[in-house]
């Protein structure tokens, strides 16, 4: 049995999470809920976003699931990630049945350094304006390269490409690309190259298929994500999982969207499959296949699909159908 962390957080964050859990009562892993707080919600109650409780909880569990955050986000998810060194955040791009993918083939992952450059928060006010410090050490871009080519021979990918902008930020981010190849050494049965990041926005619309593993810093990969997720139908179906050395933390991509909050409608599938994320880093592989491959089902029949899918169903009439997918 599993000990996992959960926390919904705000706006269709609760939604998803109930979505979510409904549909792994049906796979075959026992897991020990603890809930926690943390968000928007919360902090109106308590006047604080993130308690210190909720950071021991996740610290004390095997994994967790996270819903969605509101304003308070950089309190909050971004604060969890610097506390427990959840140096990666791995976001994959991949084609899925019934959805508005604008390609037939695409599958590949954006591995984003999840601790410094521009979301160190050291930002100031000036005479003149406003300045913030950008921060890129060698430590940290060797162990996020380290981790992409890692995770590249571990699900058989067979490139990895590094995403800066060298020619204009030639310290940090040149830091970065040497790097990378420095420990792409180490690595020969794998192909790698180096893109600047407004020729991979570009490639991301004409060329998406020329990528597989794709390793940056922490803006260009939060921005790229996004654009990734409208290469595939939307934010509803881009999962992530925050990973550190200790500790690993899955969440939908997609925020707490309050306009739609409260009114059942949400696509529980990036929840499910960043749950589905959960199951792979907890090396519960064949599981993690049949609830992907559930997801699959109910996405390619079309039938029980919220309406961002063209259907109209509800959020827990969705993920209730993934269930009975589990089941049978």
């Amino acid at each position: 049995m599993y000990k996992i962390a959960v926390i919904p957080g705000d706006g269709i964050g609760k939604e998803v999470m109930d979505a979510t859990l409904h549909v792994l009562e049906a796979i075959n892993v026992e897991f020990d809920y603890t809930f926690a707080d943390a968000g928007d919600e919360y902090a109106k109650i308590s006047g604080v976003p993130l308690p210190k409780e909720t950071i021991d909880i996740v610290k004390n569990s095997k994994a967790c699931l996270f819903g969605a955050a509101g304003e308070s986000a950089a309190d909050v998810i971004v604060k969890m990630r610097q506390e427990l060194d959840l140096y990666v955040n791995l976001r994959p791009v991949k084609l899925y049945p019934g959805t508005k993918c604008l390609y037939d083939n695409l599958d590949f992952v954006i591995v984003r350094e999840n601790t410094e450059g521009m979301y160190i928060g050291q930002e100031e006010y000036t005479d003149e304006g406003a300045t913030a410090l950008r921060v890129i050490t060698k430590k940290a871009s060797d162990r996020i390269c380290k981790f992409a080519f890692e995770y590249a021979k571990k699900t058989n990918r067979s490139k990895v490409t590094a995403v800066h902008k060298a020619n204009v930020l030639k310290k940090t981010d040149g830091l970065f690309r040497d790097t990378f190849y420095e420990v792409a050494k180490n690595y020969p049965e794998i192909e790698t190259d180096d893109r600047y990041v407004d020729a991979t926005a570009m490639f991301f619309i004409t060329r998406p298929q020329m990528f597989d593993v794709i390793v940056t810093t922490n803006l260009f990969g939060d921005i790229l994500s996004d654009e990734g997720a409208g290469l595939v139908g939307g934010l509803g179906l881009i999962p992530s999982a925050n990973i550190g050395e200790k500790h690993g933390l899955f969440e939908p991509v997609h925020g707490s969207a309050p306009s739609h909050a409260g009114k059942g409608t949400a696509n529980p599938s990036a929840m499910i499959l960043s749950a589905v994320l959960m199951l792979e880093y907890l090396e519960e592989n064949n599981e993690a296949r049949r609830l992907e491959n559930a997801l699959i089902e109910v996405l390619k029949e079309g039938k029980v699909v919220t309406r961002d899918l063209e259907g109209t169903a509800s959020t827990m009439e969705m993920a209730n159908e993934v269930r009975k997918k589990l089941e049978n």
